[in-house]
């Protein structure tokens, strides 16, 4: 039969232990299988992959954020990312108030690698997992593996195909779990983890993020005896006693054992119970807070089917309340609503461990000591990393797309003998030897008609002498700056007074009066702004000048 189920004529849909693991890289990851079957022609995909089922989106199911938010939380996620140590230590309220927002789906794999511990898992054990790939492993297990491939997520484009890339990548990844605990080997509902994870990320990283959930987030749940679940079911059952009185009381009357409705539920993550938008929100929180985020989802789904007298009417035995949490209804599940409920639940990590020990000392007493001796429980990629603290380079991230630089490479230093200088020092050296250069001296192109005439084989002004005398103050402060009265034309123009002595008049062969002519002595007293003053007083008298 197992041939018959899982081997058929067609070219598709061979064996999965007859294709060669060295034909299962990660180029299988590649593509969808719906798209090779050829279902995106008559069937719609959803956002999530979805070609059917009950988990296929729905606008009543999901609540969609703005592009422009997911814009902001893409850049806040990859800051945390790049100092994820940090963020974990400093800032850990913070990255959990972020996980209950919702991861944005482009970095939700990243994040779930590094919240679960998987990332420092796969750089401190680095050619593990290909090893393990590599090796054959129990034919008893890989028989029951196979079985189960075609039932995991069957609506879902990357499981749609027997022998398909996802089926592949999920029977290589449970393959390698079982050689990696053989004494825990496998079980079924390992399946939909890692399928879960494989969605979101390469089948290496899917396979130390489930060695992770199986090690620190739910440890001894898929052990032999299922000793850890059933423990775990009497906790969920005393939390109960304490959120919701009248849902407990009505268990109790019907004898309704916690592992017969919270055994998929828990062990599976609500992955095959929930809608896909709110399976995917439970887990942002799960792997951040740990296992009492799976203790407050039961306790919500409980209390929203049995938490009234009116619903409880309708379940008047066993076989009814079973029926009922089977069918849960969807209003209680959609994102929104069960998020909200999910974090207004009084249930701590402090209670789920003191609810523990309460429960394992009754277990001991009544059943004696635990057959499996599993390790302690974590709560939450705090706890996680507290544990195993990483290094640097176990957090660094890893480029996926590596593009080649366009600029040419830097061509070679030729090697200098001894003493010899290369051409850029030599070149330095000569810059600052040179002089500087310079600067013309340009005369005046509108000279006064009083300005004396010099030679131009001369020097405009000897050097050593100083611009002015620093004695003399620029001007007269008792003269006004010009005129205040105004003359007309052809007037007589008023002499400026110099020292408060007038100007010698002009001979007949000087310039028009309106341009009066300074004497050498003059110059001598007069200061540069007294003489451009009295220059510009004497000729406003006439408006034809070129001012």
């Amino acid at each position: 039969m197992a041939k018959i189920e899982n081997g058929r004529k067609s070219a598709d849909s061979r064996s999965i232990r007859t294709i060669s693991s060295s034909h299962m890289d990660d180029e299988s990851s590649l593509g969808s299988d719906s798209e090779i079957n050829g279902f995106t022609n008559d069937r719609h995909t959803d956002k999530y992959g979805f070609i059917g089922g009950a988990q296929q989106y729905s606008e009543e199911s999901a609540q969609d954020v703005p592009p422009e938010v997911l814009r902001q939380r893409e850049v806040k996620w990859l800051d945390m990312l790049s100092n994820w140590d940090k963020w974990m230590v400093k800032r850990h309220k913070k990255v959990r108030l972020r996980c209950q927002k919702g991861i944005p789906p482009s970095l939700r794999g990243r994040a779930w690698l590094y919240l679960s511990g998987g990332k420092v898992k796969r750089e401190q054990n680095r050619g593990k997992f290909e090893e393990l790939d590599s090796q054959a492993g129990d034919p008893k297990e890989l028989d029951v593996i196979e079985k189960d491939l075609h039932r995991q997520f069957p609506f879902h484009e990357m499981f749609v195909s027997r022998g398909g890339h996802g089926q592949q990548d999920l029977f290589r990844v449970l393959k390698a779990y079982t050689l990696y605990r053989p004494e825990e080997g496998y079980c079924q509902a390992q399946a939909p983890i890692a399928a879960v994870l494989l969605m979101h990320m390469p089948a290496e990283d899917a396979f130390w993020g489930l060695v992770q959930i199986c090690e620190k987030y739910l440890p001894g749940y898929y052990s032999a005896g299922l000793e850890a679940i059933q423990l775990d079911g009497e906790i969920l059952y005393a939390l109960t006693r304490r959120v919701s009185p009248l849902v407990y009381r009505h268990l109790e009357k019907h004898k309704m054992e916690p592992i017969l409705y919270m055994t998929e539920w828990f062990m599976c993550a609500f992955s095959r119970t929930l809608p896909w938008a709110s399976v995917l929100r439970v887990w942002d929180m799960f792997l951040c807070d740990g296992v009492k985020i799976i203790f407050r989802v039961g306790l919500v789904l409980l209390k929203c089917m049995l938490g009234t007298r009116e619903k409880l009417k309708a379940c008047q035995g066993q076989y009814e309340t079973m029926e009922l949490l089977r069918a849960i209804e969807p209003r209680y599940m959609q994102e929104g609503f069960l998020v909200r409920e999910v974090l207004e639940v009084p249930v701590s990590e402090r209670d789920v461990e003191r609810e523990h020990h309460v429960q394992l000392k009754r277990w001991r007493k009544n059943r004696g000591e635990l057959h499996c001796k599993s390790p302690p429980r974590m709560h939450g990629a705090r706890a996680i990393m507290a544990s195993e603290p990483p290094s640097r380079q176990d957090l660094r991230q890893n480029p996926t797309i590596i593009v080649e630089s366009p600029l040419p490479p830097p061509q070679p230093t030729p090697q200098l003998k001894k003493g010899e200088k290369s051409k850029e020092e030599k070149s330095k050296k000569k810059g600052s030897m040179k002089k500087a250069p310079t600067v013309m001296e340009i005369p005046n192109p509108y000279p006064l008609a009083g300005d004396p005439q010099r030679d131009p084989q001369l020097p405009l002004r000897d050097p050593q002498l100083p611009l002015r005398d620093p004695q003399l103050p620029l001007r007269d402060p008792q003269l006004p700056l010009r005129d205040p009265v105004p003359t007309l034309r052809n007037s007589t123009v008023q002499q400026p007074l110099v020292n408060d002595t007038p100007l010698p008049n002009t001979p007949e062969d000087s310039p028009p009066p309106h341009q009066p002519t300074l004497n050498d002595q003059s110059l001598l007293t007069v200061s540069p702004l007294q003489k451009s003053t009295q220059s510009l007083s004497s000729i406003e008298a006439d408006q034809d000048t070129y001012l």
